[in-house]
């Protein structure tokens, strides 16, 4: 019996066959900031109603997120901010992450992200913080 040995290393791809993926993602997020950005989800019937405002009355952390990625679109850094903060250091964030994903991908090179578990339960502290006080009388400047 014969057996077939696989080769160890696979060829390397080209560029644009490492970019594929991030160009992809790139696509989809695109596509669904234009979507908000034409969209205004200020106008009732557009969006769904974040099921916990509707059941309790509570601010989750991500309500008035769409609010901000439309401002954001339409270049209103200081309305993205009050309509939900977290949500424009997330998308700052993801363009961050994106780019370093696409210098990794360009060079051939892997990318791992191994954040520590601090800095995971600091970022989920602080936005229940966030959610907290938002939902108390004297954070109603943090109401979107």
């Amino acid at each position: 019996m014969h057996s077939v040995n696989a080769p160890t290393s696979s060829p390397r791809r080209g560029a644009a066959a490492r970019l594929a993926v991030p160009a992809g993602v790139l696509a989809a997020v695109a596509g669904a900031l234009a979507y908000v950005g034409a969209v205004d989800p200020h106008e009732p019937g557009h969006y769904p109603v974040c099921p916990l405002l509707h059941l309790t009355g509570l601010y989750c952390p991500g309500c008035g997120g769409l609010r901000s990625a439309h401002a954001l679109v339409h270049g209103d850094l200081p309305a993205a901010l009050q309509a939900n903060a977290p949500a424009v250091l997330g998308c700052a964030g993801f363009v961050v992450l994106w780019t370093v994903w696409v210098v990794h991908a360009a060079r051939g090179r892997p990318l791992r992200i191994d954040p520590p578990p601090v800095l995971l339960w600091s970022l989920g502290a602080l936005l229940l913080v966030f959610t907290v006080v938002r939902n108390l009388p004297f954070g109603g400047w943090l109401h979107p």
